[in-house]
């Protein structure tokens, strides 16, 4: 098995080379097959592993940084054939995408080399168990995907997303680095191992600097400010990969510290619950009022990234108790979660990027009627976004009817707190889940119903056969999980058997719920196809009969137009002005004058602003940038001033020397 990780990174390494030899119209080829190469030789260990014992090996690495141990069990080998299954996807609507960007071929080199490197980065993120080689290998992944985000580097906006995304990320690594660095000092060891050794009476405070660390990964709020940026800069097929499995990394990370830990469950899990919780709640309130499309389905990640947290709360508190219930309920719904998010919002991401690349705009309230000219884009963003709203009998509903489930088990606790904090957050995610159909349906609503609102430069059309083959594959998958969760399930709950304290390791009850929701998805395909049959045998009876076209009473607009129409701003503006103290409207403006009886014509404009992007880190970097203007005067550009200060600096180790401070 050693081998084939071995294949894995010559292959990477020859296709990396041979991509700047090939011819131009090749180059995505040649990308797409090293990816699709290393996804099989890293899927065949993983697969072993999901199924069977744990592949692991050791090699020194010399006296300093002693024995770094490479592990696939069943927990990376899950995330592993998730970021496979997206990667392969992602390079394949990639190929496609990228036809439009042939000039400069060191452009596309560059682009498709750090693909490569992206997609193996994750894959060892996933199977190091060394402090220090894991941090190097999270380092070259957020480099690489840094590199991704910033493909159109040309526009401000892009280059500015990609250096707020590297800071993001290396405040992500410095409070890794400060955990692992803790834990080494008290044991002497990097290896993983340690993490378990030292876990005990610093629990909480090891458990919330990993949180905070891999959290800024995965996009919990307050940590969540680089994703709405990166997300919309990126092309497209980087956004769907990144948001479907990079910060699914963030959540393995958490699980993996996890299944370290050995007490303080319930505390975590109530901590864990409630920021998951509120991550979610505002994260959907966000992608509600927003009209970039792509800047929406960022914010949607936020909110499916609290849905997750919700389910590793719940698995703790069960840990807490010792119920396998609620220990697999809710371990057992985020992993599946971190599945199925994977499908649908790498479906949306792609679907978004082909209406961005036939429309050139991501502001919904510019376009309309696009299921006339792309009818198969308009059915897989139809799908993508039913399946995200959690609602049958797509995948969606399968994982959000486990955590529902998992909540319903945690009512029958008698711990009061307990239950108050389940019941809120049970209404949280209803919460969650209603203004998520009402994201989508403005959405999908605004984009393809209706008439175009704006003359675009270059007519659309539905997009090639290669963009929208992956999106075909991911659907398959989404149905396959819809209607075959015994197959998924039941390799979550022998995942779960391996993990976790023994009182928790009992019999799952995972294969009862999953015969429950393939009969639920059964008996909605059957609705559909009542209806369907009705509406067919409606139409054979009525054949033959003469029909009539009358207008209707148009409610006094006889002559309507393509500006009547109901606006992404109008459809969510009751919801903006409700929560108005959270999610802050910019409006450009000039106000009408007191004595401005005939007005000129006049420019309104309006963008939300992130609260805590824009009342709390806005605040604090005004704060450090005003106060680092005191020193400016330092760094005055004058070389008699530097000759100074080497002077000075001189004279100052002297005399430290002289008076034995230095030795």
């Amino acid at each position: 098995m050693a081998s084939l990780l071995n294949y894995s990174l010559a292959v990477s390494l020859i296709g990396i080379l041979s991509l700047y030899f090939v011819p131009l119209r090749f180059k995505a080829n040649m990308a797409v097959l090293v990816v699709f190469l290393n996804v099989l030789l890293t899927s065949l260990v993983a697969v072993r592993s999901l199924t069977g014992p744990v592949f692991e090996i050791t090699f020194n690495a010399g006296a300093m940084i002693g024995d770094i141990t490479i592990a696939i069990d069943s927990l990376s080998a899950w995330f592993i054939l998730i970021i496979n299954f997206t990667s392969i996807t992602g390079a394949l609507y990639g190929s496609g995408y990228l036809k439009a960007y042939n000039d400069p071929a060191r452009k596309l080199n560059l682009h498709w080399t750090l693909f490569i490197l992206f997609h193996l980065s994750m894959v060892w993120v996933c199977i190091i168990q060394h402090s220090l080689a894991f941090l190097v290998v999270w380092e070259v992944m957020s480099l690489s995907s840094m590199l991704l985000v910033i493909f159109d580097y040309h526009k401000p906006k892009t280059l500015k997303a990609g250096i707020n995304y590297l800071v993001q990320m290396h405040i992500s690594v410095v409070f890794l680095t400060v955990g692992f660095i803790w834990v080494y000092f008290q044991t002497g060891s990097f290896s993983f191992q340690a993490i378990q050794t030292f876990l005990g009476p610093n629990t909480i405070w090891l458990f919330l600097i990993f949180f905070v660390g891999f959290g800024i990964k995965a996009g919990f709020v307050p940590l969540h400010t680089w994703l709405p940026h990166a997300h919309p800069a990126a092309p497209s097929h980087v956004s769907g990969v990144m948001s479907g499995v990079i910060v699914k990394l963030g959540i393995y990370g958490i699980f993996r510290i996890i299944f370290l830990l050995k007490s303080d469950y319930l505390l975590l899990g109530e901590i864990v619950i409630t920021v998951s919780v509120l991550t979610g709640i505002y994260g959907i309130l966000n992608a509600a009022v927003h009209r970039d499309f792509k800047r929406m389905l960022a914010y949607c990640t936020i909110e499916n990234i609290g849905i997750i947290g919700i389910g590793i709360g719940l698995g703790l508190i069960g840990m807490g108790n010792g119920s396998p219930v609620l220990y697999y309920l809710g371990f057992g719904g985020a992993l599946l979660h971190v599945l199925n998010h994977s499908l649908f919002k790498s479906l949306l991401f792609y679907s978004a990027g082909s209406v961005y690349q036939q429309t050139h705009t991501r502001d919904m309230d510019k376009l309309g009627g696009l299921i006339k000219k792309m009818p198969k884009t308009g059915v897989l963003f139809l799908i993508g976004a039913i399946a995200i709203g959690g609602l049958p009998p797509f995948n969606g509903f399968i994982s959000e009817f486990i955590l529902y489930s998992g909540l319903l088990e945690g009512l029958k606790s008698d711990n009061l707190s307990q239950i108050s904090l389940l019941v809120l957050t049970l209404a949280g995610l209803s919460i969650i889940g209603g203004i998520s159909v009402l994201t989508f349906t403005k959405t999908f609503g605004t984009i393809f119903l209706g008439s175009e609102r704006n003359i675009l430069e270059h007519q659309p059309k539905e997009v090639s056969q290669i963009m929208l083959v992956p999106q075909y594959l991911i659907v398959l998958v989404m149905l396959s999980v819809a209607f075959l969760p015994h197959f998924y399930l039941n390799i979550i709950s022998n995942l779960l058997a391996n993990f976790g304290p023994i009182s928790t390791i009992g019999p799952s009850g995972l294969n009862e719920y999953a015969e429950k929701l393939a009969n639920i998805n059964l008996y909605f395909i059957l609705f559909i196809g009542i209806i369907a049959a009705s509406w067919m045998i409606r139409a054979y009876l009525v054949k033959g009969n003469s029909t009539q076209i009358q207008p209707t009473w148009g409610c006094g607009y006889v002559a309507p137009n393509n500006r009547m129409q109901y606006t992404g701003k109008s459809f969510s503006k009751s919801l903006g002005k409700m929560f108005g103290f959270l999610l802050i409207e910019e409006k450009k403006y000039k106000e009408l004058n007191a004595g401005e009886i005939f007005p000129k014509n006049r420019k309104y404009a309006s963008h939300y602003l992130d609260f805590f992007e824009d009342r709390v880190i806005n605040f604090v970097t005004h704060h450090i940038v005003y106060a680092t203007n005191y020193f400016k005067f330092i760094q005055n550009g004058r070389i008699q001033s530097y000759v100074w200060y080497g002077i000075v600096f001189m004279l100052a180790i002297f005399l430290m020397t002289v008076v034995n401070i230095l030795k």
